[in-house]
């Protein structure tokens, strides 16, 4: 159905949606290409919000190298919108262009749209093609696509650790297990995330910044602080700068005056804290993941987290994908990963399939989804 020079534009197309990766949350990273007479006139990527799209910011580039789109192929990473949102359908922009062919490689998730734009498009005339690199394009937008289908964010869980499995010393020291290459390519997935997730306890032990700085980013993403007793100081560094990204404290209760005050002095400082309780008195964490995804349009959480928190979101089956970074020596004594009562039976275990591995000298990082 598809033709080798279809299968290179389209790859192009990805190419041009992955420069979208830290920018364009929540909307999904999208990439488009004009071609004619087998030459790219036009590209485009989806823009910050309220911004372009990836279709009208590639028929821009195409008219402003003198080009006419009429009859050419649009290779687009995803269906093209067809409702007004902050701007309007992308499918008016393309039937006013009048290609020939428009070739995607995946439905949209929205239910708004959901195959309602190819219809438009083939309504108009215009031939439609759908499914090319599909794969390729879902992985790119797993938490878009997580918060359409499922109303619950992509959660990535990133843990630095020994050969075996020590994330600390038994004083809690941590900093660092793995090295500066490693450590960068952490920031590559906090920048890609809607908000970085953290607990009480990593901000006591570490009091960690967790912005984005090795990498080039336009937006920091959302702090958000798992607090169950709203015990988190008010001059940790991660509170400082709320109006750069937002911080959102998380915890279970405010029935005691101590916690009342401390709310009014958090939110003095910007600081939103959330109450969200689950029949313990912790944290309703699948609770707090449908509440981002569904009211703050949250697509991808990245967790930086101690073994405690970390235990918490594997037992209530919160985790999607784990990011392991290890470091070639063995620590022996330490903090493990997660705090997680010992099975019984192995067939009690998750499976987890590993879908990507690299190293970042002298460290190993393994990729795993869940089965």
């Amino acid at each position: 159905m598809y033709s080798a020079v279809d299968h290179q534009f389209m790859s192009e197309a990805l190419a041009e949606a992955q420069k979208a990766l830290y920018l364009s949350n929540p909307n999904p990273r999208v990439g488009c290409i004009l071609v004619k007479e087998g030459q790219i006139i036009g590209r485009g990527h989806t823009q910050r919000v309220g911004g372009p799209h990836a279709e009208v910011q590639a028929l821009a580039d195409a008219k402003v190298q003198g080009f006419d789109p009429i009859g050419s192929t649009v290779y687009v990473t995803l269906e093209p919108c067809n409702h007004t949102g902050k701007t309007p359908p992308c499918v008016d922009a393309l039937i006013a262009a009048k290609p020939t062919r428009v070739v995607a490689a995946m439905t949209d998730p929205n239910p708004l749209v959901g195959g309602k734009g190819l219809a438009r498009l083939r309504e108009a005339g215009i031939a439609v093609e759908c499914g090319l690199l599909e794969l390729e394009a879902q992985a790119l937008n797993r938490g878009f696509i997580s918060r359409m289908t499922r109303g619950v964010p992509w959660v990535r869980m990133k843990i630095a650790a020994s050969l075996d499995g020590k994330t600390a010393l038994p004083n809690g020291e941590s900093q660092w297990i793995t090295g500066p290459l490693a450590r960068a390519d952490g920031h590559h997935w906090r920048a890609q995330a809607c908000a970085i997730l953290t607990g009480m306890g990593t901000v006591k032990e570490d009091d960690p910044t967790l912005n984005v700085r090795e990498v080039r980013t336009e937006r920091q993403p959302w702090k958000i602080i798992v607090d169950s007793k709203l015990e988190t100081p008010l001059n940790a560094k991660v509170l400082k700068n709320p109006e750069e990204s937002g911080v959102i404290l998380v915890c279970a209760s405010l029935d005691s005056q101590e916690s009342q005050e401390k709310t009014k002095a958090f939110e003095a400082k910007g600081i939103e804290v959330l109450v969200m309780a689950n029949n313990h008195g912790k944290v309703d964490l699948p609770k707090l993941f449908a509440y981002l995804a569904q009211e703050r349009q949250v697509n991808e959480i990245h967790v930086e987290s101690g073994f405690k928190l970390n235990g918490s979101l594997l037992r209530e089956d919160c985790v999607d994908e784990l990011l392991l970074y290890y470091a070639p020596f063995f620590m022996g004594e330490g903090i493990g990963m997660a705090n997680i009562s010992p099975l019984t039976a192995l067939n009690q275990a998750q499976n987890w399939q590993i879908i990507d591995h690299s190293v970042f000298d002298p460290d190993l990082r393994i990729r795993l989804i869940k089965k």
